[in-house]
C-alpha cells in the first residue's frame, strides 16, 4: 500500500507541473497580447495627433483650427509679411547708387 500512495503523490505532483506549465503559458499569451493591444493604441493615437497638426488643429485638445478664425490669422500673416516684405525693399532701395 505503501507503493500506491508514492504513485499517488507523484501523479498529483505531475498534475500540478502540468496546471503550472498552462497557467504560465495563458499568463504570457495574455500579457504579450495585451503588450500588442497598447502599442497599436498607440499607434493610432500617434497618427490621429500627426493628422491634427496636419490640418492645423491642436493635438492636445482635440479642436480644429478652420474657419473665419483660421482665415484672419492667415490674413494677418500674409499683411505683415508683406510689411517687412516692403521695408527690405525700400533699404534695397537706398543702397542703390543714384545716377
Amino acid at each position: 500500500m505503501a507503493e500506491r500512495s508514492g504513485s499517488d503523490g507523484s501523479g498529483a505532483l505531475g498534475s500540478l507541473l502540468a496546471g503550472a506549465v498552462i497557467g504560465a503559458a495563458g499568463l504570457a499569451w495574455w500579457l504579450l497580447a495585451e503588450a500588442e493591444r497598447r502599442r497599436t493604441l498607440e499607434q493610432q493615437q500617434r497618427r490621429l495627433r500627426l493628422s491634427r497638426l496636419q490640418s492645423g488643429g491642436d493635438p492636445l485638445d482635440g479642436t480644429d483650427a478652420s474657419g473665419p478664425q483660421q482665415e484672419r490669422q492667415l490674413h494677418q500673416k500674409v499683411h505683415e509679411l508683406n510689411q517687412q516684405i516692403e521695408a527690405v525693399r525700400r533699404q534695397l532701395e537706398q543702397l542703390q547708387p543714384q545716377g
